[in-house]
């Protein structure tokens, strides 16, 4: 623009080139116009010419100006005669008086100008020349001090100091990601369940959290998972249906839903339990389904499922096969007994009768049952039973917690705390048979802990001091259960794998909360619609409140 003009300067071997706007030429040419556009014009140009500074891009189109050249940028002067134009370029060679050293991270810049009477936007316009870091990016400081933007006031400088910039180059820079992250606690629940890889919730139909604290559960079981997707009934909403075959059906297709991963409304379910169980639809006062009992829920539907899903075989390829597989049909008449039964040996004695020899008999259970008295602070101490003849692959405790008191005639509930473990071994609650059954695998598991514990000694005493090591192991995994007898389980230990809880002082009120691991240690707390992660710790917490636990059976890694 005629308005524009280039000074070019040299000193010292570098040549500057002083970029203004001529202040006779633009009045004139704007004369006739209003202020407000003039006003709007001088911005305009001022902002051209500060970009031309701080913009490489803009640089190259002035020739013959390179990119290492640096750029002054002055106010708007008059050059309106020879001796405005004299004085513009000798101020400029006299002010520029300073020779000192420039540090950028590794790299050292020495006999770098400074001109203390001009702005530090320029020395820093210089620095960027050398550098390549835009001036916005750049913290220049002398002895702890940062240098302003507006004046040089707080800096000394001197001949031979050095000054250290900080800064990086655009290109030296991370790029902001395309897509924001999102923190877990701005996440709606549909977006933690995704980012965490949460199951689906049940949705609570009114005082239905009991039937879904129990399908959460059962749904731990991969067992029961692969024999409800082999089966093939439908659910019948007539009165004439078969209950077993509609609790199964509609437990099956509820899974189904729930693998898609959202929150589904468990309506076919309740219906046909419903149906099948009209207490369980008994109303309050208010109009609302009241509050049922887990436990019973829990036993009346493994009582359906039993009646429906056959046993599993054993995949054989030995040339006995056919014979086990018929054996293990004839002892096991359902999945649920395969998997989840086990079997009492029970000796019954007159006491009147001395002489009288006792009577012997096996009774099969599905569930242990923890009485609490005011001794019992454990689990294992209230499992008063006859002796174990059969472990079942899947072992469910209850707490019985629930007692009737006739005064008030409710259901009341035992707040007593009893503490269970993560891990439990039921070998004290077998026969002497069965305790010689499961020596040999509890054998090998010794085996195994004693040899991690002679490497991890090792590792220490090769390696102290330098923190924890993992100790590793060749290992192999083998069946949980005996040859004859799929199902069972053969070592005597188990892993807590979901617990049922109840909050509240009474049956027929409160609320149910299931409670199942994931993965390790990452536990789920699964409180209707709400699916949130807990850990182990959070698990230990709930001895005041348990009502149910499910234990799985361990497998068996073996040292190879």
């Amino acid at each position: 623009p005629a308005d524009i003009t280039i000074v070019q300067v040299r000193q010292k071997g570098v040549q500057y080139y002083v970029i203004a706007l001529d202040k006779d030429k633009y009045e004139k040419d704007n004369v006739n116009k209003r202020e407000e556009q003039i006003d709007r014009n001088m911005h305009a140009r001022r902002s051209l010419v500060h970009l031309m500074m701080v913009e490489s891009r803009y640089l190259s189109d002035f020739q013959p100006i390179a990119l290492a050249t640096v750029v002054i940028i002055c106010d708007v002067i008059n050059f309106g005669g020879e001796k405005g134009k004299s004085c513009g370029s000798q101020s400029i060679a006299r002010n520029l008086c300073f020779s000192v050293k420039v540090k950028w991270g590794k790299e050292s810049y020495p006999d770098v100008e400074v001109n203390t009477d001009e702005d530090p936007l320029l020395f820093k316009a210089q620095l960027f020349a050398l550098t390549g870091v835009q001036p916005e990016r750049q913290k220049v400081m002398l002895k702890g001090t940062t240098l302003k933007d507006a004046d040089w006031d707080n800096m000394k400088i001197k001949d031979g100091i050095t000054i250290l910039m900080m800064g990086s180059k655009e290109e030296d820079v991370p790029l902001e990601p395309t897509e924001k992250p999102r923190f877990v606690e701005d996440m709606n629940e549909s977006e933690l369940a995704t980012a965490l890889d949460l199951p689906a919730g049940l949705t609570n139909l009114g005082n239905t959290c009991y039937m879904n604290a129990t399908v959460q559960c059962l749904k731990t079981v991969p067992e029961l998972r692969e024999a409800l997707k082999k089966f093939q009934g439908a659910v019948t909403m007539t009165g004439g249906g078969v209950p077993s075959q509609s609790i199964t059906a509609a437990l099956r297709d509820l899974y189904e839903s729930m693998d898609k991963g959202t929150t589904i409304p468990p309506i076919i379910l309740l219906q046909v339990l419903h149906m099948a169980f009209p207490r369980f639809a008994e109303k309050s006062d208010h109009g609302g389904f009241q509050q049922q009992d887990a436990s019973e829920c829990w036993t009346e539907m493994v009582r359906l499922l039993q009646q429906k899903l056959p046993p599993k075989a054993i995949k054989e390829d030995k040339p006995h096969s056919f014979n086990l597989m018929q054996a293990l049909f004839t002892c096991h008449r359902s999945l649920i007994e395969q998997y989840f039964g086990g079997t009492f040996d029970v000796e019954l004695k007159c006491t009147e009768a001395e002489e009288e020899l006792p009577t012997h008999s096996k009774e099969n259970f599905l569930q242990l049952s923890c009485f609490i008295s005011q001794d019992v602070r454990y689990m294992v101490s209230g499992l008063k039973s006859s002796k174990i003849s059969r472990l079942p692959s899947y072992l469910t405790v209850q707490f019985v917690r629930f007692y009737y008191k006739e005064k008030e005639s409710i259901n009341a509930k035992i707040l007593k705390d009893v503490k269970f473990p993560l891990e439990f071994d039921a070998f004290e609650l077998c026969t002497p048979e069965l305790q010689k059954k499961l020596t040999p695998m509890r054998s090998r598991f010794k085996e195994l802990e004693d040899k991690q514990l002679e490497e991890a000694q090792q590792q220490s005493t090769r390696g102290k001091g330098k923190g924890d090591s993992v100790v590793k192991v060749n290992t192999r995994q083998e069946s949980f259960w005996f040859e004859d007898d799929l199902g069972s389980n053969n070592s005597g230990y188990y892993t807590l794998q979901a617990v049922l809880t109840h909050k509240g002082r009474s049956s027929s009120s409160g609320h149910y909360v299931a409670w199942v691991r994931q993965k390790a240690d990452v536990w789920l707390k699964c409180d209707d619609d709400v699916v949130s992660p807990v850990t182990s710790e959070d698990i230990l917490k709930l001895s005041g409140g348990g009502e149910t636990l499910f234990a799985t059976r361990t497998w068996n890694i073996v040292q190879e």
